[in-house]
């Protein structure tokens, strides 16, 4: 197919929506014009830009030509943005573990999500001394980038405080509440956020079977005007799929976990219960006073 001069709609994607908004970003650092000033400087409909930078629909090449060259950006930055932008409305977009953007702006931009997490809280609501421990003691992160990730983390939980937040249910195995990341005191502090800080939380029980060691931790997207994104995460890799078959077996994946999850009574419930013994263990553990 043709690339000269032709703008392609087509589906947004999560990974469209971030490299469209990192072209507003540039559009407003350097050039300072409007979206409407800027289309009038390309010769473009102001449609045009807008559709762009919302990722709704597909730049042509010479479409990136010149926005970017209006930017003032030079060929290498072009052939390094294009390079990224060619998978941009893949059903399946594959996107390295430490670039947060394309997750921040699905987080920010959802209307609902609904997560699963197996072995760790989720990172929407942990406390800030659970994620630096998690990501210290993980020993995947260079000790100089730890504090630059948990700040991240904690910037990503700013939806959460949102007047229009978005709708969550969080889905945690037990698993994740009796692995001790950090002291018994962090663990703690992140039982009490779990308890009196998250929306709806559903705890997964030891009981539930083993089944459950063969599923990934996961999360479903929902927008009001936009086409739902299933999203998982490795060490390796996040991985956004916008195919109607990823999106309907995550919906049947979640359908399965509400038939086998405590309820949001039972789940705080356990939660307590994990409190309680932790501040038994540290009562225990303090010297006696001579």
């Amino acid at each position: 197919m043709s690339t000269v001069g032709r703008m392609t709609a087509i589906t947004s994607t999560a990974y469209s929506r971030d490299l469209g908004d990192e072209l507003r970003r540039l559009r407003e650092k350097f050039t300072g014009l409007t979206g409407f000033a800027f289309a009038e400087q390309l010769g473009w409909d102001p449609s045009k830009v807008s559709n762009i930078e919302n990722g709704k629909a597909r730049a042509s090449e010479i479409d990136l030509v010149q926005y970017l060259m209006a930017c003032g950006r030079d060929s290498v930055f072009f052939e390094a943005f294009r390079d990224r932008y060619r998978y941009a409305f893949d059903p399946y977009v594959v996107v390295v573990p430490d670039n947060l953007r394309t997750l921040a702006l699905a987080e920010a931009k959802a209307a609902k999500i609904t997560s699963f997490d197996g072995l760790t809280v989720p990172g929407l609501v942990q406390t800030e001394e659970y994620a630096r421990a998690l990501l210290t003691e993980g020993g995947n992160e260079e000790a100089e980038d730890i504090e630059k990730f948990v700040r991240l983390r904690m910037d990503r939980q700013a939806v959460m405080r949102r007047p229009s937040r978005p709708e969550c249910t969080f889905y945690v195995h037990e698993l994740a509440l009796r692995m001790r990341v950090g002291d018994a005191r962090i663990m703690e502090e992140q039982y009490l956020r779990l308890l009196f800080d998250t929306h709806v939380l559903r705890i997964v029980p030891m009981s539930a079977g083993v089944a459950i060691a063969t599923r990934s931790a996961r999360r479903l997207f929902s927008f009001e005007k936009m086409i739902p994104v299933a999203y998982s995460e490795t060490d390796v890799a996040q991985v956004f799929a916008h195919d109607g078959r990823a999106i309907a077996g995550s919906r049947e994946f979640f359908k399965w976990l509400d038939a086998r999850a405590l309820d949001e009574g039972q789940s705080r419930s356990m939660l307590a219960d994990y409190a309680s013994g932790l501040r038994e263990d540290l009562h225990d553990a303090r010297p006696e006073l001579a």
